[in-house]
C-alpha cells in the first residue's frame, strides 16, 4: 500500500528544473537530506510534483522521521493540483486515518478524484467504498461501475 521510491523514479523522464533533477538524482541514491533540500522551496512555490515527492518521503520515513501529518499536507498540495497519485496516497491517508482523523467521506473524494483520471487502484478501492457505504450512500451499480473499470486494466 505504500508508495515506494519507484513512484518517484516514474516521474523521472519528465523535465524539470535544476534544483528539481538534483533532488530526483538524490533520492535515487538514498540521499533524501538532499532531496528534502532541493524540493522543498520548489514545492513551497507550488510545485506539484515536489510537493508529491515530499509527501512520498515524509509518508515512508525515507531518511526522515515517518509523519503521517507531513505528508498529508503534502499531498494535500499536489492533490489539490490534479497530481492523481497524490490523490490516491491522500485518499489512503484518510480511508485509514493516518496522521489525519479518519474521514471515509474525504477519502472517497479524493479516490474519485483519482479514479475519473484513470488511477486502477483508486477505481478498485471507490467500488468497495460504494460497495460497503463508506463515506457513500451504499449503490452495488456504482460499486460495479468502479470494479469494471478497475477489472478493465487488469486488477
Amino acid at each position: 500500500m505504500k508508495t515506494l521510491l519507484a513512484l518517484l523514479l516514474l516521474i523521472s523522464s519528465l523535465s524539470w528544473g535544476a534544483d528539481f533533477q538534483k533532488g530526483l538524482t538524490a533520492a535515487k541514491q538514498g540521499d533524501y537530506a538532499t532531496a528534502i533540500k532541493e524540493w522543498t522551496p520548489i514545492a513551497e512555490q507550488g510545485d506539484a510534483a515536489a510537493q508529491f515527492n515530499l509527501g512520498v518521503i515524509y509518508d515512508n520515513g525515507y531518511g526522515v522521521e515517518q509523519s503521517y501529518k507531513t505528508a498529508a499536507k503534502w499531498y494535500t498540495l499536489a492533490a489539490e493540483q490534479g497530481n492523481v497519485s497524490a490523490q490516491y496516497n491522500l485518499a489512503i491517508i484518510y480511508d485509514n486515518g493516518r496522521g489525519v482523523v479518519q474521514n471515509y467521506k474525504t477519502a472517497a473524494k479524493w479516490y474519485t478524484l483519482a479514479a475519473e483520471q484513470g488511477d486502477v487502484s483508486a477505481q478498485y478501492n471507490l467500488g468497495h467504498m460504494y460497495s460497503n457505504g463508506e463515506g457513500v450512500v451504499q449503490n452495488y451499480k456504482t460499486a460495479a461501475k468502479w470494479y469494471t473499470l478497475a477489472a478493465e486494466q487488469g486488477d
